[in-house]
């Protein structure tokens, strides 16, 4: 939809007034607890009430922060009422304590943020007593021993706050939180969140909605007060952040569709905006508000929003495939972070100047991300962008895994979601026969079922190709839990390492199988071997109207085609003779019927030989198709790959070392 700048800021300012007045006939009396419809989250009804005050609160605040000092709806009076009530002991619908529900910290932070930013309009005028109360609920914060993540920083601008305004807060708290956060910095302005198994391996939106916002909303609370030199390190960072994230839109707005917390959605804008509020951008104020303007767009039209104005849970429309257990009713209201723009004046540039096309409109590109391990390709054509990845998986690289679909994949897109059935949300077994499926390299067992591959341990990512490897392992019985709980046992197989080439369209995917060797039979939580039986390379899930044919077959190659003229095909180049069509039924978040092609070997897999597949996305079939070479360099093997324009690219795969992780 094309607006002028000025109709951009009302619409937006539209769309946060529709989105606040819609959740107030569920408020409790008093306004402390926001308590939407739905199932609740692992939490508890309580915590998930006040997550639908501090989250929609944060909204409020940025929706006030650059009106000017108009409130039309009496933002500023009705979550001033709510703050009195939650922080009453004697109230009936009181907040719960941090000691009550470790929840209520993440709230916390986004109750401190929307505080900072209206403190004229609502702080201010708040009664002493009422303050008091507000920084007695925040008090236990210190001291806290917050886990290894982006928690630490709700702890962070909680105390920061308290300080300004007159609470508890400890340096050694501060220090922490710092030092915790510089060796979370994987470089190229990306953090890991946190450090799994001491490794760097936690790459998703978290990098933009929490490790860069709150680090420099902390430095925003503190002012004058903060170290010397942090508040340009965390800039500095963003900066280099955003000229890879800017990448990461596609053409229909959609951010890219991998990591957990999806349900947040246009939280996704949060470093966006957050860089032109902190003269931390390498955008032009068209490309933010562009960008901006078409996610927001995105998820509105999509069906992101229910015919009773509240968020749903799901990415559009309602899908509880994509939660996760801390999944309540009121957690898309962090998407409430994609309003930041707000904040700022409707006379900044951002508001002002004509909005420009996408990085992905402007022409096709190539990337390569170290940090995450990413390889990166944006067709201007159709828009899409895709990332295939062999660096972090959420994963502890000491013992296995089940896969999380939201992780494990080796390719994401802007345009496709991976197959998630299931509720995660109903615990361990909910997703029980949930095989890997959709851009994968699996061992099928003598049962049909698919190997997983976490941990994966990246051996290179060099120029326009990566590789990784891992031990193919299979749940040892049916109701294992499909995010990794550690009490589950797996049986071990063969040595799987993949290689990756992605340019434009499509990836060469190239794989080895290699026996562990003699006398690695176990890892922690495993136990005895078994035999590798078919490969199977999968290719790109892809949502069709049910009522339509899934897709069809000829010789290797699978191919899938929707509604909209996207191309999912999957071509057995080398050892992958029979294609087939694999059925998915509500088991992804963009549609009920989602059939991913795939191709496999004629019966066992031979150990020490590539096997090569062409895996294409895009928005028509593939024009052309490079040629692909492989022969052996010792123990190396080599797949080499000729574009139809001429340029090379070589894939690696060396042999596996001993050791679990090697």
């Amino acid at each position: 939809m094309t607006r002028t700048p000025a109709e951009d800021r009302a619409h937006w300012e539209g769309t946060a007034d529709r989105l606040l007045l819609a959740v107030r006939p569920h408020a409790t009396g008093g306004h402390a607890l926001i308590q939407l419809p739905g199932p609740p989250s692992i939490n508890g009804v309580r915590s998930d009430g006040l997550e639908g005050f501090a989250r929609t609160f944060l909204l409020a605040a940025f929706r006030l922060a650059g009106a000017e000092g108009k409130d039309p709806h009496d933002f500023a009076g009705w979550y001033a009422a709510g703050l009195a009530a939650g922080t009453d002991p004697g109230h009936p619908r009181r907040w719960p304590t941090f000691a009550e529900c470790d929840q209520a910290k993440v709230e916390a932070a986004s109750i401190v943020l929307a505080l900072h930013e209206t403190r004229p309009l609502i702080w201010d005028r708040l009664d002493d007593r009422v303050r008091q109360r507000v920084l007695d609920w925040l008090a236990p914060m210190v001291g806290d021993p917050m886990p290894g993540n982006n928690w630490i920083w709700f702890q962070g601008v909680t105390e920061a706050f308290a300080r300004t305004a007159g609470g508890r807060w400890s340096q050694r708290d501060l220090d922490r939180i710092i030092a915790l956060t510089d060796g979370w910095y994987a470089g190229d302005g990306w953090y890991s969140d946190g450090l799994t198994g001491g490794e760097r391996r936690n790459f998703d939106h978290y990098n933009g909605w929490a490790m860069h916002l709150y680090p420099l909303w902390f430095c925003r609370i503190l002012g004058d007060t903060a170290p010397a030199g942090l508040l340009d390190r965390y800039r500095a960072r963003l900066r280099r952040f955003l000229e890879d994230q800017r990448l990461l839109v596609g053409a229909n707005g959609s951010p890219l569709i991998q990591g957990r917390s999806l349900t947040y959605r246009h939280a996704a804008l949060a470093p966006f905006w957050t860089g032109v509020l902190f003269d931390a951008t390498p955008l032009a104020p068209g490309e933010t508000r562009a960008i901006a303007s078409r996610t927001l767009d995105h998820f509105t039209e999509g069906g992101a929003v229910g015919g009773d104005g509240l968020l749903t849970l799901g990415w559009h429309r309602p899908y509880r495939g994509v939660l996760q257990v801390y999944s309540g009713p009121a957690s898309p209201y962090w998407a409430g972070k994609g309003f930041i723009g707000l904040a700022l004046p409707p006379d900044h540039p951002v508001w002002t100047a004509e909005a420009t096309p996408l990085a992905v409109e402007q022409g096709d590109f190539t990337r390569t991300l170290q940090a995450p391990g990413w390889l990166v390709s944006g067709t201007a054509a159709d828009g899409v962008v895709r990332v295939v990845g062999h660096g972090g998986d959420h994963a502890d690289p000491a013992r296995p895994h089940a896969d999380d679909p939201c992780y494990a994949r080796f390719a994401y897109s802007t345009h496709t979601a991976p197959e998630t059935p299931g509720d995660p949300t109903a615990g361990p077994g909910a997703c029980a026969g949930a095989d890997p499926l959709d851009n994968t390299v699996v061992l099928l067992d003598a049962a049909g079922r698919a190997s997983h591959r976490r941990p994966a341990t990246r051996v290179s990512v060099d120029g326009a190709t990566a590789v990784s490897r891992s031990r193919a392992h299979w749940p040892e019985d049916a109701t294992w839990d499909p995010f990794g709980g550690p009490d589950t046992r797996y049986v071990l197989g063969p040595w799987i390492t993949v290689g990756s080439a992605l340019r434009g369209s499509i990836e060469v995917r190239a794989a080895r199988i290699d026996p562990a060797p003699s006398g690695e039979t176990t890892a922690p939580g495993a136990e005895t071997t078994a035999p590798a039986q078919t490969l199977r390379i999968g290719g790109w899930a892809l949502a069709v109207d049910p009522r339509t044919s899934p897709g069809r077959t000829d010789d290797a190659t699978a191919r899938v085609e929707n509604a909209a003229g996207l191309v999912s095909v999957v071509v057995g180049m080398r050892g992958l003779p029979k294609a087939a069509v694999m059925a998915g039924s509500d088991s992804n978040a963009l549609g009920a019927a989602s059939p991913t092609p795939v191709v496999e070997t004629d019966g066992p897999v031979a150990h020490g030989t590539v096997y090569v597949a062409l895996v294409h996305l895009g928005g028509t079939d593939p024009a052309a198709l490079p040629r692909v070479a492989t022969r052996a360099e010792g123990a190396t093997l080599l797949t080499e790959v000729t574009w139809p324009d001429g340029v090379q690219d070589t894939i690696r795969l060396p042999a596996p070392e001993a050791g679990w992780g090697a």
